[in-house]
């Protein structure tokens, strides 16, 4: 074979290469244009999952969060968490995703699921022109919700005891107590509690029947949510003078160990320091103007058919003696101020006082109240025996004290909300304490820490 005849075969075999390359290309061409399309395809639909997955985070938390507020209910935080699903996840070309939501544990959590269609931009080659895309987001309130009573001792037997026919009735809102004693909670005999959810950070004794439903135990213990609540200075002495007690001389002489300014007459009494405490006795009607009404060493007792009224009205005990005693023939019926330093706070015992004070007893046949279980024994008492004290409105806060309810009849049915924050709690013979959380029929706020807003946000998942 000559030179030239094997120049022109390899140039020959190299044409040929060429058109073998060419085929090959396009027999590949479709594969690859899929595999493109494919790859294109996916990276949109991973990016719209986790635009839709935000979009329903920001819901599901929006939506629990709606039960921090006062005027919440399910409905109101439904329609939050969608709004706000749909807002976040508005696209300009595609039609919004369809959304559902549901209220999960008694007002604990919120689940909602985003669902879209997702057009592809290839589909069609691969006879797949769009595919369906779902995320769910749940978000709860972790820790105590909508917290209502809380007795904040660590350690005492009994920090919320309930004895006899005692019941405690909070349905919307939760019981807790800090102490770590394995009978931290007591409920004894018929006594009954039924609430939202009750936890004790110890234990708890008591039947089934005591509890409804029965306390979870090892709970953490909660901070007090009022540790940073700073309480009035009292101001110079309010003088009553003698007309405001007209029976001074009847029925027995004043005692001044239940209150040195006494009243037994019909009075409207204004906001200001009572020094040595304030006795409303011997039938009095004792209306009250709206502030702030100072207890300085000494308590306020109701007591003898004497009535206290009073709206948009704190009370502050502080001193070297103190204490509440509302008598089993009293009539009281007292919302908390809805603005200024004690908004929300009915009564409000001084955190600094350290030197122990002794209740009198009542001058009806109560006589002293129980010792309290394990011994244990507060610096001062605050003792509600009365049978008509069906609006107590507002936050019942006495840190250093205990607070004993001990009548027979309801005791704050008729308010839309109570929050009890003490030291111990003890309930005895067959009051019925009415825990309300209708906290949106109300404009006495509620303090931050209790209430609708005691629980932080978490999302699980």
């Amino acid at each position: 074979m000559t030179p030239l005849h094997t120049a022109q075969l390899a140039a020959g075999f190299r044409t040929d290469q060429r058109g073998g390359v060419l085929v090959l290309v396009a027999l590949l061409f479709p594969i690859l244009t899929g595999l493109s399309a494919v790859a294109i395809d996916y990276a949109s639909l991973v990016k719209r999952r986790a635009e839709l997955q935000r979009a329903a985070d920001s819901g599901s938390i929006a939506g629990v969060n709606q039960f921090k507020l006062a005027n919440a209910d399910d409905a109101a935080a439904l329609r939050t968490a969608k709004a706000m699903a749909l807002a976040q996840a508005r696209s300009g070309s595609a039609a919004p995703p369809a959304v559902t939501a549901e209220v999960l544990n008694n007002h604990s959590g919120v689940r909602l699921t985003l669902t879209e269609q997702v057009a592809l931009s290839f589909g069609k080659l691969l006879n797949t022109p769009s595919l369906e895309v779902s995320v769910t987001s749940t978000a709860k309130l972790a820790g105590t919700t909508r917290l209502c009573l809380l007795a904040l001792d660590r350690q005492a037997m009994g920090a919320f005891h309930l004895e006899s026919a005692a019941r405690i009735t909070a349905t919307d809102c939760s019981l807790y107590s800090n102490s770590a004693n394995p009978e931290g909670i007591q409920g004894e005999n018929a006594a009954v509690a039924t609430a939202l959810s009750t936890c004790s950070a110890g234990g708890y004794s008591g039947s089934g029947a005591n509890f409804t439903p029965p306390p979870a135990t090892g709970c953490p213990a909660l901070r007090d949510p009022l540790i940073d609540r700073q309480g009035p200075t009292p101001g110079s002495c309010v003088s009553l003078g003698f007309f405001v007690d007209p029976k001074k001389f009847v029925d027995g002489i004043d005692d001044p160990t239940y209150g040195v300014n006494v009243v037994s007459g019909i009075v409207t009494l204004q906001p200001g320091t009572y020094c040595g405490g304030l006795h409303l006795t011997k039938g009095a009607t004792v209306t009250l103007q709206p502030g702030i009404y100072i207890l300085k060493d000494g308590p306020l007792v109701v007591d003898k058919g004497a009535s206290l009224s009073g709206v948009n009205t704190g009370f502050y005990f502080t001193g070297v003696r103190g204490g509440l005693l509302f008598d089993e023939k009293s009539v009281v019926s007292l919302t908390a101020p809805k603005d200024g330093l004690l908004a929300g706070l009915l009564f409000f015992e001084d955190r600094n006082a350290t030197i122990p004070a002794t209740l009198p007893p009542p001058l009806s046949g109560k006589g002293k109240p129980k010792p309290a279980p394990g011994g244990f024994v507060a610096l001062r008492e605050y003792r509600i025996i009365s049978d008509n004290a069906r609006t107590l409105l507002g936050t019942i806060y006495l840190p250093l004290g205990r607070l004993i309810i001990d009548s027979k009849k309801p005791v704050a049915d008729q308010s839309a909300y109570t929050v009890i924050i003490a030291r111990t709690i003890n309930l005895y013979d067959g009051p019925n304490l009415m825990l309300n959380a209708r906290y949106g029929s109300t404009d006495v706020p509620v303090p931050a820490g209790v209430g609708p807003s005691s629980a932080d946000t978490q999302l699980t998942q």
